[in-house]
């Protein structure tokens, strides 16, 4: 099979990419690639949310980006090929009739794949990368690190999730990680890696039709930021039960919602100048974006 190479220009672009692992399904990648930077200079992937927007979450990292010479890179799963939260969040790792896919054709591996491109196009060597998902793309990065996905990245950060897929192997996925042929290892490699939770304390509207409203879903509480407070309760506890460790984090950004251009520049901030800017700093005259 010819290898797949992606090599973006400066500035902004979009590049189309087919995954070899699903050929009928195809994808775009938002960029941006500061004038200055290098094949070992930062990366950052970007997940975006339920709007399969990754050009608008490109655009909300790129001052960051120039700031601090950032490769922003963002994968975008369009809605035909990749319907529904199967087909986004969850990974395309449950079939209509229940069936657990191939892993070789679970979605976690997408990024990585992605990034093997830029390797082969001469973009990037071997910088250290980090990956950063809003809403439904926070819910797509906790469960590739779920599933095993966490090596390639740094760091991590689950931005504003709908709801959590639970660190135990006695509930079925999304809930848990039943039915994915995992063991107590993969718990406990899960439970440290250094995940971050990266919560807005005003997301707490409870009446969003976006916000998932499954009864799994609404036993971790009645909005997002309550269901991030037990998702970190109940991954200690079952650290604690395994006598594993549990590197999690829970970082509040306060004064933010359901706001993904407020909290990518949170991010950003946190990532790479050790804070969490304020309020006033975080929502200069944007709307919010799921």
């Amino acid at each position: 099979m010819t290898t797949t190479t992606l090599n973006p220009p400066v500035g902004r672009s979009v590049l189309p990419f087919i995954d070899r692992q699903h050929p009928d399904r195809p994808l775009e990648v938002n960029f941006y690639r500061p004038a200055r930077h290098q094949p070992n200079d930062p990366v950052v992937v970007v997940q975006h949310g339920m709007l399969r927007n990754g050009d608008d979450y490109r655009d909300f990292w790129i001052e960051a980006a120039e700031k601090h010479n950032l490769l922003i890179v963002a994968p975008t799963f369009p809605d035909e090929p990749f319907p529904k939260a199967e087909g986004y969040n969850n990974g395309l790792l449950v079939a209509e009739d229940g069936a657990i896919a191939p892993r070789a054709q679970w979605l976690y591996a997408v990024p990585a794949r992605v990034l093997e491109a830029l390797r082969a196009g001469g973009i990037i060597d071997q910088p250290l990368i980090r990956i950063f998902g809003h809403s439904a793309g926070g819910q797509f990065v906790h469960r590739m690190l779920a599933t095993g996905g966490g090596e390639t990245y740094a760091a991590a950060m689950a931005s504003n999730p709908g709801w959590y897929t639970l660190p135990t192997l006695e509930r079925r996925f999304p809930e848990g990680l039943d039915g994915l042929d995992l063991d107590q290892d993969a718990l406990a490699r899960w439970l440290a890696y250094p995940m971050i939770i990266f919560a807005g304390d005003r997301d707490i509207v409870t009446d969003d039709p976006n916000l998932p409203a499954q009864p799994e879903a609404l036993a971790q509480g009645p909005h997002r930021y309550g269901r991030a407070h037990f998702m970190l309760e109940f991954a200690q506890a079952e650290a604690a039960r395994l006598g594993a460790a549990c590197n999690w984090r829970l970082i509040t950004v306060a004064g933010i919602g359901h706001d993904g251009a407020a909290m990518s520049r949170a991010a950003a901030a946190y990532w790479f100048e050790g804070r969490i800017p304020s309020i006033e700093e975080l929502k200069p005259q944007d709307v919010a974006v799921a």
